[in-house]
């Protein structure tokens, strides 16, 4: 049961675990690392990179509990051989052969955080885990959960820059959840089918600099303009609304972690050389002036194939992405100047 309800859910996911792309007898050997598997957003994560196909190894890596999770974890009766590894001591064991290697550590976001409070935290465990990965897996692509994306993003490069592994087509910051979210509030409100809605959303990932297009956005719909800008808002407010909802308890981690088993299946699906496997990301980019910014991106078998353009954009949008730039900006220059100091 499970496995169809996972497999006709919403349209990136509409492949998801379903095994059209390749039988999992056929696929290629591929091992995906998950750091920070034993929290709140790593558990279900690993759950749902346990359930797709083209897993051949799963490696669940955090400080402490990850021995716990990869024995509930191992008995699904799915392809991928789990092993567990807690403790820095065995972080260089969890990321050797890895081809991709996903971050979700870090602390949760709580009632009256800013993502800026997040900062100095997650900042910190960022940096020793890339560190990590440029010594033990200097080649996978690195998937970042951890937020402030619009900063951790940036530190990864940094300290991959220092380490002689940088490669900005293997660095992807997850803004899924973004696009995940205005394709819900979308089809909601358009009164669509979820599962055909596609739509862009770029820009970064923390309030104002989040810009869905939904002037791109497909089936159209005729939403007036109050309602294309309550539904930027939600969508800008996504976290924020979770975080409220769980009074205190919690953020938006089974959402997300949705959006991280998404964005790996076709970081995946590239490795193998799926065709036209194209999705939203925060990357190093020319598409503005800013150093990253999250747009489409092809995937392939080197990660970024390709960064798509913005594509047009409304009046709307238009001063959407003059307004974010400022923001985004400061939070790309925080992250590096982090890694600079430290």
């Amino acid at each position: 049961m499970l496995k169809s309800i996972v497999r006709r859910s919403s349209t990136a996911g509409a492949s998801y675990v379903s095994r059209r792309g390749f039988a999992s007898g056929s696929a290629p050997e591929r091992k995906v690392a998950v750091l920070g598997a034993a929290g709140g957003i790593g558990q279900p994560l690993s759950l749902l990179m346990k359930l797709n196909p083209l897993v051949s190894s799963l490696s669940l890596y955090d400080i402490a509990g990850t021995p716990g999770v990869a024995a509930d974890v191992s008995h699904i009766n799915t392809r991928s051989e789990v092993v567990g590894f807690a403790g820095e001591e065995q972080l260089g064991k969890a990321l050797e052969g890895a081809d991709i290697v996903i971050i979700p550590a870090g602390v949760p976001r709580k009632p009256g955080m800013t993502r800026d409070d997040l900062f100095n935290i997650n900042a910190g465990i960022v940096k020793s885990l890339c560190t990590a990965i440029a010594k033990y897996c200097p080649n996978a692509l690195v998937n970042m959960i951890s937020n402030p994306v619009n900063s951790t993003v940036p530190i990864a490069a940094e300290v991959f820059k220092k380490a002689g592994t940088y490669d900005e087509k293997k660095l992807f910051g997850v803004t899924m959840l973004d696009v995940v979210r205005a394709k819900t509030f979308y089809a909601g409100k358009a009164k669509v089918n979820v599962a055909e809605v596609n739509l862009p959303v770029v820009g970064g990932h923390a309030g104002i600099t989040i810009l869905p297009l939904f002037s791109q956005a497909t089936p159209k719909a005729n939403l007036s303009n109050e309602e294309i800008v309550a539904l930027t808002k939600r969508t800008q407010d996504g976290g924020t609304e979770v975080v409220e909802a769980k009074a205190g308890k919690g953020s938006a981690t089974l959402s997300m972690a949705y959006a991280g088993a998404i964005f790996a299946d076709a970081c995946l699906k590239g490795l193998n050389g799926v065709p036209d496997v194209v999705e939203c990301a925060f990357v190093q980019s020319n598409v503005t002036e800013l150093p990253f910014f999250a747009s489409k991106v092809r995937l392939g078998k080197n990660g970024v194939e390709e960064v798509l353009g913005l594509g047009p954009l409304n009046e709307y949008e238009k001063q959407g992405l003059e307004a974010l730039k400022p923001e985004l900006l400061s939070s790309i220059e925080k992250g590096i100047k982090f890694a600079k100091e430290n």
